[in-house]
C-alpha cells in the first residue's frame, strides 16, 4: 500500500511516529487501526534504515522500521492521507521515488517469500 500525504506529493510507504513507551510494532498496528480502519497482524520485519529530517532548522536523525503486515479485517478507507493505492510489487517499486523505499520493497518481497516457505502459507 502506498499513500500520498500532500496533494502533489510523491507516493510513499505510510509512516508513523512511535510514541514514548510504544514499540514500533505497536505503532504500526495503531496506524493501520486509527488511520486505516483495519485490523492487522505483523508477520515479519522487512528491514531497517536510517536517515535525517530537518525540524526547526535542525537535522534530526530518523530510524525507519519496515514490516510485512497481514490485513485481518476492516475497511480500506484511510484517514489522514490525501490518497492511497494498493499495488502489486512491480508497480509499487516504480511509484516510490526514494531508493530506501525501493530497496525495502525488494527486501520485503524476499522476506515474504521466505516467511511463506517456513509457514507453508501463500499470502496472496
Amino acid at each position: 500500500m502506498l499513500v500520498r500525504t500532500k496533494e502533489d506529493g510523491d507516493w510513499e510507504i505510510p509512516k508513523v511516529v512511535v510514541r514514548k513507551g510504544e514499540s514500533s510494532v505497536r505503532a504500526v498496528i495503531r496506524l493501520t487501526g486509527e488511520q486505516g480502519g483495519m485490523t492487522t497482524r505483523v508477520l515479519e520485519e522487512a528491514g531497517r534504515s536510517t536517515g535525517t529530517t530537518i525540524l526547526n532548522g535542525k537535522s534530526i536523525p530518523q530510524k525507519y522500521y519496515y514490516y510485512i503486515l497481514l490485513q485481518k479485517g476492516g475497511s480500506s478507507d484511510l484517514i489522514g492521507f490525501m490518497e492511497f493505492k494498493w499495488l502489486e510489487y512491480s508497480e509499487a517499486v516504480k511509484k516510490v521515488p526514494l531508493k530506501r523505499e525501493k530497496d525495502m520493497f525488494k527486501l520485503g518481497r524476499e522476506v515474504l517469500k521466505e516467511w511463506e516457505k517456513t509457514h507453508k502459507i501463500k499470502t496472496y
